[in-house]
């Protein structure tokens, strides 16, 4: 079972702008390759931060109006939100630790 949840706009304010916890959102598609390789290192890192920040994916295909609004150019893209605002963002496949990088000092 997977520790990412799907965002859907309609749970954008609350999940996302009013979360207690930093938000972490994986863009992504079906289609892409690289969003697939990315996947189960998301996926881990939301088990591992379970109850330290929230992960959703959000599928580019059917969230244009999220894609538009963080202007997602490639996929996939990692975005970390905290307090409502974007903190960090990455682009492309990256390794395990690059993620951690990333994310780790907005926990």
């Amino acid at each position: 079972m997977s520790n990412l949840v799907s965002l859907q706009k309609t749970d954008f304010e609350s999940k996302v702008l009013r979360a207690s916890l930093p938000v972490v959102l994986d863009f992504g598609a079906e289609w892409c390759s690289p969003c697939k390789r990315l996947a189960p290192i998301i996926d881990g890192l939301a088990g591992e931060w379970a109850g330290k920040a929230s992960f959703f994916a959000v599928d580019a295909d059917s969230n244009s109006d999220l894609v538009g609004k963080f202007q997602v150019m490639s996929l996939p893209t990692i975005i970390v939100i905290k307090n409502g605002n974007e903190v960090a963002r990455t682009v492309g496949l990256q390794a395990k630790e690059k993620l951690v990088e990333l994310i780790f000092p907005h926990l």
